[in-house]
């Protein structure tokens, strides 16, 4: 069966980084597509003597009001889906300051933005035209705290092996203090547990090294939890996966991200494992302080 994905979000959220990711784990990448030409492209690939099975549509700058229009975007969708092709829409998006930060370092224009503008206008202008796309995404991906490496890992470790999983699953631990991570769909608060920071041998550590992961452990109530989640993703994960949900993303979230979300994190995905979803683990505030 071909297999179509849709790549699209804020213009600086990194398009082509996943473009290029995509490239790298053999899918046809066709750049800056114009959604009127993606039926004849699904005519071609769905052919019966077609060699070519998966390919990526980057929808960028040049699209922004066909993107802007429902119509148009839900007509390209469908025309891909009569074909009789798997279709996952993919949206990148950071937050404002972010999209900032890296188009002043670039020194590029945005798309959106007029000769007078300031360069947030610009952004939040294209955050409203894409607001329809983002809702219909199969998949949100929150590139701010990401770098090039972590985000090329993300797409291989989703696309790169068609067919070895119904579920791709990503667990992440993260820090209240830095903010809740946007891109996911269950969150779970850890600090109702004791806190290693506050114990001075552990506190340079993380929730990766041995000490701190049994100082987690050894309470009992983080035992329970664990159980207990493992009890409930044990019925849930089955029954997403029956809906045909095809990503799944979970939280798990302490005050600073380094200690009792990372060892959670990091037992959660052996349970996982173990249930037979193997999950990506990423510790997104590991290093901050």
């Amino acid at each position: 069966m071909a297999e179509f994905v849709i790549i699209t979000g804020m213009s600086g959220a990194g398009r082509s980084t996943v473009a290029n990711a995509f490239d790298d784990i053999g899918w046809f990448v066709i750049d800056n597509m114009p959604l009127l030409l993606v039926g004849k492209v699904a005519e071609l690939v769905t052919a019966p003597n077609a060699t070519t099975t998966r390919v990526a549509f980057v929808v960028g700058r040049t699209a922004a009001d066909e993107l802007g229009s429902p119509g148009v975007f839900d007509a390209a969708l469908e025309q891909l889906r009569s074909a009789g092709a798997k279709v996952k829409v993919v949206f990148l998006d950071a937050p404002d300051e972010v999209l900032v930060r890296r188009y002043e370092g670039t020194r590029r224009r945005h798309p959106l933005a007029g000769d007078s503008d300031r360069l947030l206008n610009g952004i939040q202008r294209e955050r409203k035209v894409l607001e329809n796309v983002r809702t219909r995404a199969d998949l949100v991906i929150d590139t701010g705290p990401l770098n090039v490496h972590e985000l090329k890992a993300r797409i291989t470790d989703q696309f790169s092996v068609p067919g070895a999983s119904q579920l791709s699953v990503n667990v992440v631990s993260f820090g209240f203090k830095h903010g809740l991570p946007a891109d996911v769909d269950l969150v779970f608060d850890l600090r109702f547990l004791p806190n290693p920071h506050w114990v001075d041998e552990l506190r340079g550590q993380t929730g990766r090294d041995p000490a701190v992961r049994d100082y987690v452990f050894a309470q009992p109530a983080a035992n329970v939890f664990i159980e207990k989640l493992e009890q409930m993703l044990a019925f849930l994960v089955p029954e997403y996966v029956k809906e045909g949900k095809s990503y799944l993303s979970i939280a798990v979230g302490c005050t600073g991200g380094q200690h009792r979300s990372v060892a959670m994190a990091e037992e959660l995905a052996v349970r996982l494992a173990k249930l037979g979803f193997p999950a990506l683990v990423n510790h997104r505030d590991i290093e901050k302080r």
